[in-house]
């Protein structure tokens, strides 16, 4: 039997959080779904695997309410469950970047389709593409000539900036899209004029494009621990010590 992967998010305002955690941790029990989903006032963060049926089923049950209507989720398939339990955490931020002013609830970036920035890719523009994600991420794969900040977790992000060119429009990207959601708001509100995210990041990027002008694999959040551009799980182990990839018994920190 295969596994659906799911994984999506979406900035809201949102309140009464326990009665919607004690919701959403009953529904996930009965459908025997594993994986995490994170609330917080600004927003729900859900990463779910399980039969395709019962997601289907935990897909409609969200829609019922609202607020979550228009989510959507990038989807890939595996053979077994890549997580060990279920966890419905209440947290202060869905993506921590410890910057208030960032509001990304009430706000967005222009975003950019990913046909669209492989266009600019095929063209060579005189863009930055940036890398939002953390440096062993990006030591997995990364799109060419990407601007790699070197960050250890996503809340050093507004110190690094500094390395970011102010001259040229920005294309950022992150793995399914959140991250870029605050760091574009971000640029933008520290005088980046020309700012874009990446819609879906880069999982909905190898969906709509065949993964042309990326290296390596994706990084995920899970015990697949990478995807191909197929979306499909590489088999590349994650070094316990620095956390980036292990090929052919050789990592980084050897």
């Amino acid at each position: 039997m295969q596994i659906l992967n799911i994984a999506g998010y979406q900035f809201i305002a949102l309140t009464a959080l326990p009665d919607l955690q004690a919701r959403l941790l009953a529904h996930c029990e009965s459908q025997q779904l594993k994986g995490t989903i994170l609330l917080s006032p600004e927003g729900m963060n859900v990463s779910l695997a399980g039969p395709p049926e019962n997601i289907e089923r935990f897909k409609l049950f969200l829609k019922e309410d609202p607020r979550f209507a228009s989510m959507t989720f990038r989807e890939s398939f595996s053979a077994e469950v890549p997580f060990d339990c279920l966890k419905v955490k209440i947290k202060n931020e869905i993506i921590t970047m410890r910057e208030p002013t960032v509001a990304a609830e009430k706000n967005s970036a222009p975003k950019i389709s990913p046909l669209e920035f492989k266009k600019w890719l095929d063209e060579n523009r005189d863009i930055t593409v940036l890398d939002t994600r953390n440096d062993y991420e990006v030591r997995f794969g990364t799109f060419k000539n990407a601007v790699n900040l070197a960050i250890n977790d996503f809340s050093e992000f507004p110190k690094e900036t500094k390395k970011i060119s102010r001259e040229k429009p920005i294309v950022m990207f992150c793995t399914g899209g959140i991250r870029c959601e605050k760091a574009a708001l971000y640029l933008l509100q520290n005088g980046f004029e020309e700012v874009y995210q990446l819609q879906g990041g880069i999982l909905n990027y190898f969906s709509e494009t065949g993964g042309a002008h990326f290296d390596g694999e994706c990084f995920v959040f899970d015990q697949r621990v990478s995807l191909d551009v197929n979306l499909r799980e590489t088999g590349t182990r994650q070094c316990v010590k620095c956390e980036g990839p292990v090929k052919n018994n050789f990592c980084h920190c050897q």
